[in-house]
């Protein structure tokens, strides 16, 4: 035996340095549209995707929205409060599912918005990947995934953690919240080619992206048709987004301002374009050099 026949090959199907964990086709989420919403830390996943929620209820559908964040605060403009986890909940039962309702981990949101905080570990312990497939399977065992339209996502940022990769094994499509800086669209080329490695494996596809919180989308738009993407929304940095994240309330529930009422309008026309389906997008992410010689500063 020679001195490295010990050590397994780290050649998982996703690519070199890939172990892939296979999903359990008993969690397989059926007769539902999903997506996972993706992007840099701050760049507003949470607030796109409890409005995107807010304006599926708008189309009659039935959402369910999922926070895969420990910092659980995916929902709370949605609840007006922050809830308790799914992985602390389960906890004070000594994990035996079987002792809970539904309303013990799932609270009504704006427009009935079914709300989930998966939560996660203690920092530095264990992976939000298992803390995500846990929740998953408790809402299978509760059935809370047969009466739903829409499910959504709402994953951290951190492209190399297993709570970034979960949600993937059940999504159809992939949204990329970025800004108009070079920093957000660097995050979204590496969210690019970790969404690509998965949707080898899984049904997964990228949808496309949407500038949040961007007077411009040159920056965005000049990389989108480098690689091969789409720019499906533009949220425009307006205060309004922000005075909603303060008062714990969607868009849809703030004063009928100009600025707020054309906001709504342009996430209606999102969840509707969503939810219609878009064509599965295979952009080619770029090299971080090439990235940063062309959006980076001479």
């Amino acid at each position: 035996m020679s001195p490295r026949d010990d050590i397994p090959a780290l050649r998982g199907q996703d690519g070199e340095g890939s172990v892939q964990v296979h999903q359990d086709p008993s969690m397989k989420i059926e007769g539902a549209k999903v997506f996972s919403v993706y992007g840099k830390g701050g760049i507003g996943k949470s607030t796109t995707s409890s409005n995107l929620s807010a304006a599926f209820t708008k189309l009659g559908k039935r959402v369910l929205q999922i926070g895969c964040d420990p910092k659980h605060d995916s929902t709370f403009t949605l609840t007006g409060r922050l809830q308790p986890t799914v992985i602390d909940i389960l906890k004070e039962v000594d994990f035996h599912p079987e002792e809970l309702r539904p309303e013990d981990f799932v609270t009504e949101g704006y427009g009935g918005v079914q709300c989930v905080e998966a939560g996660g570990p203690p920092a530095g312990t264990g992976c939000g990947g298992y803390v995500v497939g846990q929740t998953v399977k408790l809402l299978k065992q509760h059935h809370m995934l047969e009466d739903t339209d829409v499910v959504i996502f709402d994953v951290l940022g951190d492209v190399v953690c297993g709570g970034f990769a979960a949600p993937l094994q059940h999504a159809d499509r992939a949204l990329i919240v970025t800004a108009n800086d070079f920093d957000s669209i660097y995050a979204m080329n590496r969210i690019i080619a970790a969404v690509q490695a998965k949707s080898n494996n899984y049904k997964v596809r990228l949808a496309g992206c949407v500038a949040n919180r961007s007077r411009d989308t040159d920056e965005v738009d000049r990389y989108c048709k480098e690689v091969g993407f789409r720019r499906i929304a533009h949220m425009p940095d307006v205060d309004a987004i922000r005075r909603s994240r303060l008062k714990k309330k969607t868009l849809f529930e703030m004063d009928d301002d100009e600025d707020i009422v054309a906001c709504r309008a342009e996430y209606v026309r999102l969840a509707e374009t969503l939810y219609r389906g878009t064509d599965p997008m295979a952009p080619a992410p770029m090299e971080d050099r090439d990235i940063f010689e062309l959006l980076g500063f001479d």
